[in-house]
């Protein structure tokens, strides 16, 4: 099984994160932001990813505990993933969530990066920040050692951008991280190593 369990405490938080990456979407998320919670149970369900999350702030910033939360999720999804053999290792979705339109690209490379187009006016949405949205997926890049693009093509509700931006993502991830029944045995690079 392509399982991962892991723990992160500093003196800002205590994170800790159990992953299935075959699993069926069941999630138990609790960060302590509603709308972070909100998204990283999308987040799970569109990628049927089984996702326990137990976010803790130390010090009651926002901020430490959202980027905490993205490095502890990207070392557990490159530890389930061990030495990558027979993924798929590029993943793509559209998704729409009403009037917004997301596209993501995943690179499962071993090279950190993220390039996130997705321009949102509104400071807040609910209790979260949105200038964290990008921090999230750049320390879930590096942590991961993965290449995601995410570009925001349509849309006019905060919400509905965000939340079509985790979608999207997932939908991106779960192909990226499923097997290649065709080629189950062989890493996808030609270095031999991902």
């Amino acid at each position: 099984m392509r399982t991962s369990t892991r723990e992160r405490k500093t003196l800002e938080t205590e994170i800790k994160i159990s992953l299935n990456l075959d699993g069926t979407g069941k999630r138990n998320i609790s960060t302590g932001i509603k709308f972070f919670d909100h998204m990283l149970e999308q987040f799970a369900a569109h990628g049927h990813f089984d996702i326990d999350i137990n976010s803790k702030s130390l010090d009651g910033d926002s901020h430490h505990v959202l980027e905490d939360t993205a490095i502890t999720l990207g070392e557990a999804f490159k530890e389930a993933l061990g030495d990558k053999k027979g993924i798929k290792r590029y993943g793509h979705a559209i998704i729409p969530m009403d009037e917004a339109l997301v596209l993501s690209v995943v690179d499962l490379s071993g090279r950190p990066f993220s390039g996130i187009d997705v321009e949102i006016e509104e400071q807040i949405v609910s209790d979260f920040e949105t200038v964290l949205l990008k921090h999230f997926f750049n320390s879930f890049s590096v942590a991961s050692a993965s290449t995601i693009h995410i570009k925001l093509l349509a849309g006019e509700d905060t919400h509905h951008k965000i939340e079509a931006v985790f979608k999207s993502f997932a939908r991106a991830l779960s192909q990226a991280v499923s097997i290649d029944e065709k080629h189950s045995d062989i890493t996808p690079s030609t270095k031999g190593i991902l």
